[in-house]
């Protein structure tokens, strides 16, 4: 979903001479990330944030870092109700993360009102899977572990999380966001009758507590059978990912519920044509379906090519 990223030469540069780290916390380099997709391809309708959504915990007191060998890599894990009460409430993300509402004002400055600004962040969830397993995960063991035998404990740790996002989502809407994508990576990970619990309900709260009609996108991978479910949460637009049918979706929800998606970022990989082909198939079976924002899948990848994406970027700008 997100179009920074490392496919593009001149982030690769830029990440030559700073970390990933010191991009997200200097607002001026946020910027220069955030804008180099636009630049390269102007037809992209929208900037999204250069940040990441683990800046949350780090702002919490749980710092994050990345793994040589790839992958999230926390300070510790969070194993106890004394770790999880230590942690910083919401009153600390206005202080520890005063760079980003700072970035997003420097985007709008940029762009005026020539393109959307879109702000996002992690689920409480998909957040806490980082928190409780201590980063990346294979199999999740640990966090559902915890909803399972501790429901106390995780229910604590979701209202620090919760309230902490509720002032960090704010503070975007007050710097210009356009619009707030919530991420819910790691949705499909727990047993489908525990989604409400472990995450829907949070999400809910959150969307609850932001100004009254603000557009919302939400995007939980890997949650088909519970779609309908999302679309009553207030969210305004409901992501989705590769592996559903997306003009079936699009007839099963709300008609005031809009979808994005869902173009597999594997395709990027490929050639300009076969992605031509693709994006020309998926646009053509949502054809007369009304409320579709055309995007990927999933975030695109390093291996993406550049061919590929200005093939994408022409095919949807072109489409009739």
């Amino acid at each position: 979903m997100r179009q920074a990223g490392r496919y593009l030469p001149e982030y690769r540069e830029l990440k030559a001479k700073s970390s990933f780290l010191e991009m997200v916390r200097t607002p001026e380099l946020a910027l220069e990330v955030t804008m180099q997709p636009l630049r390269r391809f102007p037809g992209i309708d929208a900037a999204i944030l250069f940040s990441d959504i683990l800046v949350i915990p780090e702002a919490l007191g749980q710092n994050y870092a990345f793994r040589d060998t790839g992958g999230i890599a926390m300070a510790y894990r969070l194993e106890t109700r004394a770790q999880v009460d230590s942690l910083a409430g919401a009153d600390a993300v206005a202080e520890k993360l005063a760079y980003v509402p700072a970035a997003l004002r420097l985007i709008r400055k940029e762009l005026g009102d020539t393109k959307a600004v879109l702000g996002f962040g992690g689920s409480p969830w998909t957040l806490a899977t980082y928190m409780i397993e201590g980063g990346s995960s294979d199999d999740f063991e640990r966090i559902k572990l915890l909803f399972y035998t501790d429901r106390a404990l995780f229910d604590a740790l979701m209202e620090k999380l919760t309230a902490a996002l509720i002032t960090y989502f704010k503070l975007q809407i007050e710097a210009g966001a356009d619009a707030i994508q919530i991420f819910d990576s790691w949705g499909g990970i727990i047993a489908g009758p525990d989604y409400e619990a472990a995450s829907l309900r949070w999400i809910k709260r959150i969307i609850t507590a932001l100004p009254a009609d603000f557009p919302i996108i939400l995007y939980a991978k890997g949650t088909a059978p519970h779609l309908t479910d999302q679309a009553f949460t207030g969210a305004r637009v409901i992501s989705i990912d590769w592996t559903a049918d997306l003009a079936i979706a699009r007839r099963n929800l709300p008609a005031n519920v809009a979808v994005q998606g869902n173009l597999d970022p594997v395709l990027m990989q490929t050639t300009p044509e076969i992605v031509a082909r693709e994006t020309r198939r998926l646009l053509e079976s949502m054809r007369g379906l009304n409320g579709h924002i055309f995007n990927l899948g999933h975030g695109i990848t390093p291996q993406a090519k550049l061919e590929c994406m200005a093939s994408l970027v022409d095919t949807v700008t072109h489409w009739q």
